[in-house]
């Protein structure tokens, strides 16, 4: 079954093109112009991706983001038209999976799309279940199944936070870099400027219940980066 694309662009030509240039390497693509449409659609048909523009008609692509959250379990890429922190950031922190800025040569946008997608789980007949987990106290997280929970109680994440949490969980007790995060998880390196990891942060110690005054959880090892605690999960 061919992978289904939501591509909600209000520039008619360049949807136009980015659809028939990714359908060419055998994505379903579907088009909408509007963001308070692309709403609707993405919570009907739940596509496996959606390519999300900022600046919409309707709704902007960030109050879309934030309302469909919740109930859409796909990837969300944003499409920003300035290479800004701000823009960048208030995507990440509205749910989008990874953002990138205008204009996006093709390749580069379906080499960004295919490293997102290879993070979705993958349905399995093997029965084997939480193969890959780990458990530090009451917190679990599982790869076979890309779930997280504490105190039994399942946490709500993006496919961009289970990663990072993963990555984070599966080194737990080691320091870890922006730039050891960024190329893990992106294929890039840390400019001084990227704050997509400081959000991602952000985000997950809000649903880890860790004190963003003095997190515990996910610590902040000043001029070096974060480390995942092994500890104080009870």
């Amino acid at each position: 079954m061919s992978t289904r694309i939501l591509l909600v662009e209000d520039d008619a030509r360049l949807a136009e093109l980015t659809a028939e240039y990714l359908a060419k390497n055998d994505f379903e693509v579907a088009i909408e112009s509007r963001g308070d449409s692309a709403e609707a659609r993405i919570l009907a048909e739940q596509p496996d991706l959606v390519i999300l523009d900022v600046m919409l008609p309707g709704k902007d692509g960030f109050e879309v983001c934030r309302s469909v959250r919740q109930q859409y379990r796909g990837v969300i890429l944003m499409l920003t038209a300035r290479d800004e922190d701000f823009d960048q950031i208030l995507g990440l922190e509205m749910g989008a999976d990874d953002y990138i800025a205008k204009p996006v040569q093709p390749r580069v946008l379906l080499a960004r799309i295919k490293a997102l997608l290879r993070r979705l789980p993958v349905a399995s007949d093997s029965g084997s279940g939480d193969a890959e987990s780990l458990v530090f106290g009451q917190f679990r997280i599982s790869q076979a199944t890309r779930t997280a929970s504490l105190a039994d109680t399942g946490i709500d994440l993006t496919t961009a936070e289970f990663d990072l949490l993963w990555l984070l969980a599966s080194h737990a007790g080691n320091v870890l870099s922006r730039d050891d995060l960024l190329q893990e998880l992106r294929g890039i390196g840390f400019d001084g400027l990227d704050r997509s990891i400081d959000a991602r942060i952000s985000r997950l110690r809000k649903k880890l219940n860790d004190d963003p005054e003095n997190p515990t959880r996910i610590k902040t090892v000043r001029g070096k980066g974060y480390l995942f605690s092994k500890h104080d999960w009870n």
